[in-house]
């Protein structure tokens, strides 16, 4: 979501207009801000079709905020479970989270990841083709074969499923047909999804995943502050592209986005702009990546990273101490 141009075009949009183009950037992109050694995916390769544009520093220095920021969360969810959980990336695109976790040893019971079919069959395609993607599914897969189909693919730690997340009860549906557990400790993630959906459409998966789970956490990582002049400019870039911000009246503040899941069942909420998280990270890694290019206009950095957000929403029937999950 981070781009030269304020509201220039992200994958996630790109998977609700089917515009290639788009969809294939940002892997483009985080792949030259690999490169660059921000942070280190060596699958990233296996789904881009090329490297990136180069990206001006502040837009590198985003996406590590946004990586960063919400692996976080995400690690301490699982350590905090002892890898006795599920994970649902809702809208995952062609996310390589599930390859990183396996390699750290970080793995939970299943990792479950849903975009629309189109989406859903060019991974399968990618994972199908190229050795280093389907190697670790098989090594944790205890028979000879995988179920696949051109719109699904589930082993016994990973599942990918073509659906529409905004269809509540085909989502369950599928989900359930591929083993998910309501009883395990889940987590579920969306990164620039939901500001595509309407607040209605949105609010009925965050309630869904309440109702559903007794003991979660939602990360839930997107555009904010909208009503100001930049973001405004943000809105306007993307409208020129015909994408549209159908749930952008959650993205005025954080207490707009708390609220989206305080009012659908969820027990608690917390959210931050990406330049509180980036100031929160570890500052020697930190200062690590701000030597890697000189960034001219540091306004500018922080102007971008304070209209992005992470917000997060927990229950704790099992008393985890989930909501004591935090960057402090």
């Amino acid at each position: 979501c981070y781009n030269k141009q304020p509201g220039s075009q992200p994958w996630s949009t790109c998977k609700v207009h089917k515009c290639d183009n788009g969809f294939y950037s940002e892997v483009g992109e985080s792949l030259f801000a690999t490169s660059k050694n921000y942070w280190k995916d060596p699958y990233i390769q296996y789904f881009a079709r090329s490297v990136g544009e180069r990206k001006a520093p502040e837009i590198n220095r985003g996406y590590y905020a946004r990586v960063k920021g919400v692996n976080h969360l995400l690690d301490a969810f699982i350590r905090k479970t002892e890898c006795d959980c599920q994970i649902i990336n809702v809208g995952a695109g062609l996310d390589t989270t599930f390859w990183r976790l396996k390699d750290e040893n970080l793995l939970p019971q299943k990792f479950f990841e849903v975009d629309f079919p189109t989406v859903v069959a060019r991974k399968i395609h990618n994972i199908k083709t190229k050795p280093p993607l389907s190697k670790p599914l098989i090594e944790t897969h205890s028979t000879d074969s995988l179920l696949l189909d051109a719109h699904s693919l589930d082993s016994d730690r990973y599942c990918i499923i073509g659906a529409d997340l905004r269809d509540i009860s085909n989502l369950d549906e599928k989900l359930k047909k591929f083993q998910l557990n309501p009883e395990l400790p889940t987590l579920l993630l969306s990164e620039c999804v939901l500001v595509y959906m309407t607040p209605s459409q949105s609010s009925n998966l965050v309630h869904w995943a309440a109702e559903t789970f007794h003991t979660a956490m939602f990360i839930n990582y997107e555009q904010l502050n909208m009503s100001d002049r930049f973001g405004q400019v943000m809105i306007e870039n993307l409208q020129r592209r015909q994408c549209t911000l159908a749930g952008v009246e959650v993205c005025q503040s954080l207490d707009s986005q708390k609220e989206r899941f305080l009012k659908t069942g969820w027990e608690h909420a917390d959210a931050l702009d990406m330049m509180t998280v980036y100031s929160m990270l570890p500052q020697e890694d930190v200062a690590r990546i701000e030597r890697l290019e000189f960034l001219d206009e540091r306004e500018l950095l922080q102007q971008l990273l304070q209209h992005y957000s992470i917000c997060w929403a927990t229950k704790d029937k099992l008393n985890l101490g989930n909501s004591q999950l935090c960057y402090i």
